[in-house]
């Protein structure tokens, strides 16, 4: 297991406040090495903020760009890999359009866009419609598509999570929170298991393992240093090698491909048992489905196997949402919004956070291969997205609520 992200959380105020950023700088930096000394290998340390609408009293886009850009500047200057700016808002409807540019100009900020309003996750199909613009244009901004990296729309995802892109921040107190990249130990755990039950036990005891030395070592930086500690996202987040591959643990489990029936079981599985290790929360704390930072996930995906549409459903018992899916270059902003809409209903109707990090590659047509060259992630053939521009009143701008379905227990209370 390593640790993905340290991330550190805060209000940085516009005009920025470069004290704050300093003051990030100083406690990643003491923290990365004070994780390193416990024995973990820290990948990166990274810098949240509130949402980025919220920071400008004038929506122009030239503020946003200046705003990124100083951003970056000081984080780099402090030794800081990546910033996450949170998201376009509903309630600041021209926040979305914004983003491609924001993109454009930095190397290591990542941006996201919210589905619904925060508040009270009224879906916006506006909103939708929007943020399906935004990743066709940032799909434009390099010849391989690969800005689309930094950019998710997010659905019912909650301030506090270190992962990227989602990672924002909510009020004046800076806090910090882990990140895990532990779909090794769900390899581990389940290699010659000689049962369910054995497998389950073998994981909660690895990850509790894990998470008691972690939170030791969080605890201790926190008393010394007076920053919340906001706990740990132990989703299983995977790498491009079969040993640290959530699509090998879902077949150690016995499912012959990913992608076969079996596999919305094994999804399920493997979910619920983290969902019995104990540790302080934060974030998913579910699986993580990237099919291009997985290779079993790439090849599965590459033989026909494993379909957007099975993603989406493994999100429904478990998974985080749509992650680095490559898609056809020619993939229409309408096309995309149905998708969206479709992770945008399920995230409601379940009550659980859910994003999308769709990857439509310029000049490539379903069953081409990806041509990247970064040692993150994996190359697959482009993913066949099964949808039509949306008609009628889905196809419209107002705004929804799905309320999550009751129990049966609660249907008679």
């Amino acid at each position: 297991m390593r640790i993905r992200s340290i991330t550190y959380f805060v209000n940085p105020g516009w005009p920025l406040q470069s004290d704050c950023i300093q003051n990030a700088g100083r406690f990643l930096a003491q923290a990365r090495d004070a994780f390193s000394a416990a024995g973990y290998d820290v990948q990166t340390v990274r810098l949240a903020t509130v949402p980025f609408p919220t920071l400008l009293p004038a929506l122009r886009e030239s503020d946003a760009v200046e705003l990124a850009q100083t951003l970056e500047g000081l984080a780099v200057d402090q030794g800081i890999d990546y910033v996450s700016m949170g998201p376009a808002l509903p309630e600041y409807p021209h926040s979305y359009a914004m983003v491609p540019g924001m993109i454009a100009a930095t190397r290591s900020v990542f941006l996201s866009a919210s589905l619904a309003t925060l508040g009270d996750g009224q879906i916006s199909l506006r909103a939708v419609h929007e943020c399906a613009r935004i990743i066709t244009r940032n799909a434009q901004l390099t010849p391989d598509g690969f800005s689309n990296l930094r950019f998710t729309a997010i659905a019912n995802a909650a301030e506090g999570s270190p992962f990227f892109p989602v990672a924002y921040h909510h009020g004046e107190d800076p806090r910090f929170a882990i990140a895990t990249e532990s779909a090794d130990l769900a390899v581990t755990a389940f290699q010659d298991a000689p049962s369910l039950e054995e497998a389950r036990r073998r994981l909660v005891n690895l990850i509790e393992d894990q998470a008691d030395g972690l939170v030791q070592v969080a605890e201790d930086l926190a008393h010394r240093l007076d920053v919340d500690f906001g706990g740990i996202d132990f989703t299983l987040a995977p790498f491009p090698e079969r040993e640290r591959s959530v699509g090998a643990a879902l077949e150690l489990l016995g499912v012959p491909r990913t992608g076969l029936a079996g596999s919305l079981a094994a999804a399920a599985i493997l979910a619920d048992t983290l969902d019995q290790a104990r540790f302080p929360r934060a974030g998913f704390c579910g699986v993580m489905y990237p099919v291009l930072e997985d290779s079993i996930l790439a090849e599965r995906a590459a033989e026909g196997y494993l379909r957007v549409n099975d993603l989406l459903l493994y999100s429904a018992v478990c998974g985080t949402g749509l992650d680095t899916i490559p898609l056809p270059g020619d993939t229409t902003p309408d096309e995309i919004a149905a998708l969206l809409l479709d992770l945008a209903s399920l995230a409601y109707r379940l009550d659980k956070p859910l994003t999308a990090r769709l990857m439509p590659i310029p000049g490539k047509a379903a069953g081409e291969t990806t041509q990247f060259e970064f040692g993150y992630v994996v190359n697959s053939k482009i993913m066949n997205l099964p949808a039509q521009p949306l008609t009628g009143p889905l196809a419209g701008d107002e705004s929804l609520e799905l309320r999550p379905r009751k129990t049966r227990r609660g249907l008679f209370e």
